[in-house]
């Protein structure tokens, strides 16, 4: 065989490996990182679906909770990992939109993680420690705006969702408070349970649960309207705040130069474990509502726009890295 045509079959071959390397995915366990901790909004939805997931992929799903830094550990360990598939990462506008904004020396860059669907969206719940006798919107802006920055809220992490949601409520009203970031929704809502804090913007998944026990007091959801999840809350409208109005969302994503092939094969293996009434069951129950894109293109153009209104709020908010 001469140099050209031994050259010309080797070159045949290794496209024909890449080829039954990419049909063959998945063909080991994959990595599921969160970045927040264990019992928090991310982690409740990761193990609702994960049983699923699992099954759609044919490999097992093993998630990996790695919290700080508001969520930027986990998506730098994603950005950086090897573009094959099998490092995926579930991540909410903090670490796409908000946490590059806040912090332009950021490990990574969202032009390094490549979406794939969005999988959630839900409200906020305003939820206060019973003992501070606050049982209104309209109570805690009196209670803030009395001796400002004496009450306390916890986030799931500087720049979170919860974060921004307690910067534009304190926005719009004028209250002073003062923020105090965990490494998880869990832990927030737990310093709120045990009065080292005394209110929270948190997840449905992480503030619910307690409040249905009356460990907690929830006060209103953070839709301008009444939110079908949690019907029995007023939304901010009704609370007497018609400007203010936010939810967030859970998504997908991986290395960016991960073969089109495995996306679309973690797409079509995550919309199908998302539909799963089981699934829909167990975030209903938590106030968080399944929310599908049609395909990871239209997920990237979700994103562009969406990006914008959590960017926006961090200037106007004059949100700061702390």
């Amino acid at each position: 065989m001469t140099t050209r045509r031994l050259m010309l079959a080797l070159v045949l071959c290794a496209g024909t490996g890449g080829v039954m390397a990419q049909g063959a995915y998945p063909a080991k366990p994959i990595r599921l990182v969160i970045g927040f901790a264990p019992g928090g909004a991310a982690d409740y939805v990761a193990r609702a679906m994960n049983e699923a997931l699992s099954k759609g992929l044919g490999q097992p799903v093993i998630i990996d909770n790695k919290p700080g830094a508001g969520s930027s550990i986990a998506a730098e360990i994603v950005a950086k990992a090897p573009a094959d598939g099998y490092t995926v990462l579930i991540a909410s506008p903090s670490s796409i939109s908000v946490n590059p904004a806040l912090n332009p020396k950021i490990g990574y860059t969202t032009s390094e993680l490549a979406p794939v669907t969005k999988i959630t969206t839900s409200p906020l719940v305003l939820a206060v420690n019973p003992a501070t006798n606050i049982r209104s919107v309209a109570d805690l802006i009196a209670a803030a705006k009395k001796d400002p920055n004496k009450l306390n809220y916890a986030t799931s992490g500087n720049g979170s969702a919860p974060h921004l949601g307690a910067a534009l409520f304190t926005q719009i009203t004028g209250a002073q408070m003062t923020h105090v970031p965990y490494r998880g929704g869990a832990l927030a809502v737990q310093s709120v349970i045990a009065g080292d804090t005394q209110l929270t913007f948190g997840t449905s998944p992480s503030v619910l649960p307690q409040a249905s026990t009356g460990r907690l007091r929830a006060l209103a959801v953070s839709t301008r309207e009444r939110s079908p999840l949690v019907p029995d809350l007023p939304g901010m409208r009704e609370a007497g705040l018609p400007d203010y109005h936010i939810e967030f969302w859970y998504g997908v994503f991986v290395p960016t130069g991960t073969p089109a092939a495995v996306i679309r094969k973690l797409f079509e293996a995550a919309t199908s474990a998302m539909q799963q009434p089981s699934v829909k069951a167990a975030l209903e129950r938590e106030g968080t509502e399944v929310s599908l894109s049609s395909s990871p293109e239209q997920f990237g153009e979700f994103l562009k726009d969406d990006s914008k209104f959590w960017v926006e709020l961090v200037k106007s908010a004059k949100v700061k890295v702390e």
